[in-house]
C-alpha cells in the first residue's frame, strides 16, 4: 500500500486536479490511502465531500505534499520546492526542457519525477499528452480569433469570409495532435488555412482529415517567411519528444506581418516555437511585439478546467494504478515506472540533459 497525495494546483488559474472521485475509488480498491488537499477539485466542480464518499481523506497541502506518490496536474512552482524529497515519487506534467529551475530543483531533491509528456506508449505515441494537446489546439484558434477583435488590439477580422470581405490567412506550424485540431477548427470557421511541417506523412494525413482544405506545406525558411507576410494568426504547435521547441518563426519575421496580427504558441510549455515567445498566465495573457500580439499562457488548457481534467484523468487513470501498484512492491524497480525523469538526483531524460547542459544518467 502506498499514499497517493493530490496537493491542489497554486499556479495562475489552474483549476485542473490530477485525480477525481472515480480513480480514487479504484486506488482505494487497490488499498492505497488517498489524501487530498482541501479544495484541490473544487475549480473543475469536484468537491471535498465528493473525495471523502470516495474514500480520501480531506488533508492540508503539507499532507497531501507527504504522500509516497504525489499527483499534480503542472510542475512544482517555486512555492512548492520546498515540499520536495528523496522518498516521494512525483507524477505530473514536467516540461523541464524549458525550466532550468525546476530541473535543479527536483535533482537537488532526490525526488523520483515521472513526466506525464514522457510516457510513450507501445505504438510510440503520447497518451498523457494528446488529450491536452487536442484542446490546447483547439483553444489556440478559438483564442486566437478573440485576440484578434480590435477590443483587444487585434486586427479586427473575423476568420472566415463574409461578402465583401475575404477570409483571414491562418498559418499553423506542425501537423500533430494540437496543430491537427487548431487547423481543422480554424478550417470549420471559413479560414484560408497554410500548415507547414517537416513530414509529408503528416502533412498528408492532415489534409486527408480537412478533406484537402487549406495547403499543406513542408516547412522551409523561404516558404515560411513568404506564409508569414498575409498571416493574420500564427499557431505554434511544433512538438520534440522532451526537448526544447525549435524556433521557426524569427523576430525579423514578425516585423513583416500586418498590424494587428496574433500569434499564439501552444510550445510554449517547451520554450515556445517564435524567437519573441515568453510564458504568460490567463490573468494576463496577451504582449505586443512590434504591431504583432503574442498569446503564449504555458497552461492553456486550464481556461476549461472541468473539460480538462476530465480528459487527464481519463488518460492517465491506468498509469496512476500502474505506477502505486508498482512503489507497493518491496524493492520497486524505478526504471520500469512510465516517464521516468530524474531519480535520486540523477537525470533520466535526454532531452533535458541537452537543453541543460547537464549530465544524463549513465554517461560519462
Amino acid at each position: 500500500m502506498v499514499a497517493v497525495g493530490v496537493p491542489r494546483e497554486v499556479k495562475i488559474f489552474e483549476g485542473r486536479v490530477a485525480v477525481v472521485p472515480q480513480l480514487v475509488r479504484q486506488l482505494r480498491e487497490q488499498g492505497h490511502r488517498v489524501l487530498v488537499e482541501s479544495g484541490a477539485g473544487s475549480n473543475s466542480h469536484h468537491f471535498d465531500d465528493e473525495y471523502r464518499q470516495a474514500g480520501a481523506e480531506i488533508v492540508s497541502a503539507a499532507n497531501a505534499w507527504g504522500a509516497d506518490l504525489v499527483m499534480k496536474v503542472k510542475e512544482p512552482q517555486a512555492s512548492e520546492y520546498g515540499f520536495l524529497r528523496a522518498d516521494q515519487t512525483l507524477f505530473t506534467y514536467l516540461h523541464l526542457a524549458a525550466d532550468r529551475p525546476c530541473t535543479e530543483a527536483l535533482l537537488a531533491a532526490g525526488t523520483t519525477s515521472l513526466a506525464y509528456e514522457e510516457v510513450v506508449d507501445e505504438h510510440g505515441g503520447l497518451p498523457l499528452l494528446a488529450p491536452m494537446s487536442r484542446i490546447a489546439g483547439r483553444l489556440a484558434t478559438q483564442v486566437g480569433a478573440e485576440t484578434l477583435l480590435a477590443p483587444h488590439g487585434g486586427r479586427g477580422v473575423l476568420l472566415g469570409a463574409v461578402p465583401g470581405s475575404g477570409a483571414s490567412h491562418v498559418v499553423v506550424f506542425g501537423a500533430g495532435m494540437s496543430g491537427s485540431e487548431a487547423a481543422e477548427v480554424a478550417v470549420g470557421l471559413g479560414a484560408d488555412v497554410t500548415v507547414f511541417d517537416t513530414s509529408q506523412a503528416a502533412l498528408d494525413r492532415l489534409s486527408t482529415r480537412l478533406a484537402g482544405r487549406g495547403r499543406m506545406l513542408l516547412s522551409t525558411p523561404d516558404a515560411v517567411a513568404e506564409a508569414l507576410i498575409s498571416a493574420e494568426l500564427v499557431i505554434g504547435a511544433v512538438l520534440v519528444q522532451g526537448a526544447r521547441a525549435p524556433i521557426v518563426v524569427t523576430s525579423e519575421m514578425v516585423t513583416t506581418m500586418p498590424t494587428g496580427s496574433v500569434l499564439v504558441d501552444i510550445a510554449v510549455d517547451q520554450g515556445g516555437c517564435f524567437a519573441d515567445t515568453r510564458p504568460t498566465t490567463l490573468d494576463d495573457p496577451v504582449y505586443r511585439v512590434g504591431s504583432s500580439l503574442f498569446y503564449c499562457v504555458s497552461n492553456m488548457p486550464a481556461a476549461v478546467p472541468r473539460t480538462s481534467t476530465e480528459a487527464i484523468t481519463h488518460a492517465t487513470g491506468p498509469y496512476v494504478l500502474q505506477v502505486a501498484a508498482a512503489l507497493s512492491e518491496p524493492e520497486p524497480d524505478l526504471h520500469r515506472l512510465p516517464g521516468l525523469t530524474t531519480s535520486g538526483g540523477r537525470l533520466y531524460s535526454p532531452g533535458v540533459a541537452e537543453a541543460h547542459g547537464l549530465q544524463l544518467a549513465g554517461t560519462a
